[in-house]
């Protein structure tokens, strides 16, 4: 399972072309349905006007240099570490899911489009990336799951308990979970297999199908909010907004750690 490429195996049941085309129908509703968010929700008219406002309303003019300085601070603050959340456990379990997911996206679509077939090797380290993408996932979702949502943690309310906000998660953790199951059975050659191929790909879709319905899309918002900030920062255009309230380990004491966000 480790070092075997599941969508090659499969090939032998169904079409590499049919493989390929489910992946670029997911490809597909991911950018229809961040589109249709954007659109629905007004999100690129609100944040281009706030982003015309700050840099033409601050007490500063930034330059096009700056700019694209902000602009790579904010891809490698916000974009690959996750620097909004600040330190701790949040933070780390963002990062397992967001890497994880990543490497579990790129090696799926090389190993369907380069690799579909048993004619052509796979190198290990594609299936093997597969697995730990998948596997980072887990690990980072079910921690946030169990452990770290505010509802669960903060509030008291069973981790069972969902609502149309847990969407996102919930698909992505069954996406992962049921491939990394149906790879291992396929492997060891069960009557499973089918089963769980089936589930899983319920699974995937409602991920990728949901978008407009889910936080899915956050993922493309959370940068662009985090450098139109920083462009208010540079002009001045926050100047006169109170500091942000990030710093909840003031409201903890030496005995307990805070645990409201």
């Amino acid at each position: 399972m480790l070092t075997s490429n599941p969508f090659a195996a499969l090939s032998a049941s169904v079409s590499p072309a049919v493989m390929q085309t489910y992946v670029i129908v997911m490809m597909v509703l991911v950018v229809g349905g961040t589109l249709f968010d954007i659109w629905h929700k007004g999100s690129a008219t609100y944040f281009f006007a706030s982003w015309r406002k700050s840099r033409d309303g601050g007490a500063r003019r930034v330059g096009g240099g700056t700019m694209a300085g902000i602009a790579v601070q904010t891809a490698l603050s916000e974009g690959l570490t996750s620097a909004e959340f600040g330190p701790g456990r949040r933070r780390i379990a963002h990062l397992l899911t967001m890497y994880g997911f990543l490497a579990y996206v790129v090696t799926t679509f090389i190993m369907v489009f380069w690799y579909p077939t048993p004619a052509t090797a796979t190198p290990a380290i594609l299936p093997l990336l597969w697995v730990v993408g998948a596997l980072l996932v887990c690990v980072g979702g079910y921690w946030f799951w169990f452990f770290i949502r505010v509802d669960v943690s903060a509030e008291g309310h069973t981790p069972f308990r969902l609502v149309r906000a847990d969407l996102f998660v919930v698909s992505l953790l069954a996406s992962t979970t049921l491939g990394l199951i149906w790879a291992g059975l396929q492997a060891a050659g069960s009557a499973w297999t089918t089963v769980f191929l089936g589930l899983y790909l319920i699974a995937t879709t409602v991920l990728f199908g949901s978008v407009p319905w889910s936080k899915f899309s956050h993922m493309f918002f959370k940068p662009a909010a985090a450098f139109e900030k920083r462009v208010s920062e540079a002009t001045g255009s926050r100047s006169n907004l109170p500091p942000p309230a990030d710093k909840p380990e003031t409201f903890g004491s030496a005995r307990e750690r805070p645990s409201h966000y």
